[in-house]
């Protein structure tokens, strides 16, 4: 049996590889009262191009308060984009599918505390900026719980 390989969907994702830092601004919620951090992910093109591995820290006052790690994929299945996401919070992974919309990729997940909606907008291939949203009604409405804007680094 031959291996897959990277399709034209993998290597969308590749945009992730590098370096990034960028400002955070996350809205009050049952998770705390909200505030401005800063954020810092590193990623890299992986297991023969399939994946993009990112490890995220985030900071408060120049001392961690967050830490994570995603694997982003492509599920040639469905046609969708898969995003496996573990952090400090402990919770286990739950996957979340996504599709590019433009310059738009926009992952979905759903969790026993609701639904959660994660909006990477890109500009060009050296800035995006990231949203979290979150329903607690079944994916009715919807609140913003985070935004952030990112440069590459490196």
């Amino acid at each position: 049996m031959d291996m897959p390989k990277p399709t034209p969907e993998h290597q969308k994702l590749h945009v992730f590889a590098g370096a990034w830092e960028g400002q955070e601004t996350t809205m009050p919620s049952p998770m705390g009262p909200g505030g401005s951090a800063s954020g810092k992910m590193r990623a890299r093109v992986d297991i023969d191009g399939l994946f993009v591995i990112s490890d995220y820290v985030q900071e408060q006052g120049g001392v961690p308060t967050y830490r994570g790690h995603g694997v982003y994929g492509f599920d040639a299945s469905t046609g969708e984009h898969t995003w496996y996401w573990v952090d400090s919070m402990g919770m286990p992974s739950v996957p979340s599918r996504g599709r590019w919309l433009g310059d738009t990729l926009t992952f979905e997940s759903s969790h026993p505390g609701g639904k959660g909606r994660y909006i990477y907008r890109w500009e060009g291939r050296d800035k995006h900026h990231f949203r979290i949203e979150n329903s607690f009604d079944g994916g009715t409405t919807w609140v913003v719980f985070m935004e952030a804007t990112y440069l590459r680094k490196a």
